[in-house]
C-alpha cells in the first residue's frame, strides 16, 4: 500500500498590523509550525466591508470589533454608541485599527486574536 499524505490546498491569510504585539504573537507561532501564510497588512492595504460581512457571519462583529485599544478610546462617545452591525463594519473599514489581531483565515475555521491551542486544531496539518 502507498500512503500519499494529503496537502493543504487552501491559502493561511493572516490579517493585521505588522508591529502589534497580538500579530508578533502569531507570526512567531506560525514560523515555529512551519505554516505558509501571506500577510495582508491593514495599514497598507485596507480592508473591504464585504470581508467583514462574511467574517461577522462566521464569529460575530462583536468578536472583531477590539473595543480594548487605544483606537476604540479616542473614538467620539456618539462613535460609541448604539454600535450594531452596520455601524461596527463602517467603524472597522473607516479605521481598520479597530478590528481585533490578528484575523487568520484559510485553516479549518476563521481565527480571531491569539490562542495558541486555537491555531494548533486549525492551522496545522
Amino acid at each position: 500500500m502507498i500512503f500519499f499524505p494529503t496537502l493543504r490546498t487552501d491559502v493561511i491569510t493572516i490579517y493585521g498590523i505588522k508591529n502589534c504585539n497580538s500579530m508578533k504573537k502569531a507570526f512567531e507561532w506560525l514560523a515555529a509550525n512551519h505554516v505558509d501564510y501571506s500577510f495582508h497588512d491593514y495599514k497598507k492595504s485596507g480592508i473591504d466591508a464585504a470581508t467583514l460581512q462574511a467574517w461577522a457571519r462566521q464569529v460575530g462583529w462583536q468578536k472583531l470589533l477590539n473595543t480594548q485599544g487605544l483606537t476604540w478610546r479616542g473614538l467620539d462617545a456618539s462613535e460609541k454608541s448604539n454600535v450594531d452591525e452596520a455601524k461596527a463594519i463602517a467603524l472597522m473599514v473607516a479605521k481598520p485599527s479597530l478590528i481585533k489581531r490578528p484575523v487568520i483565515s484559510g485553516g479549518r475555521s476563521l481565527i480571531v486574536g491569539v490562542d495558541e491551542a486555537e491555531f494548533a486544531q486549525a492551522l496545522k496539518d
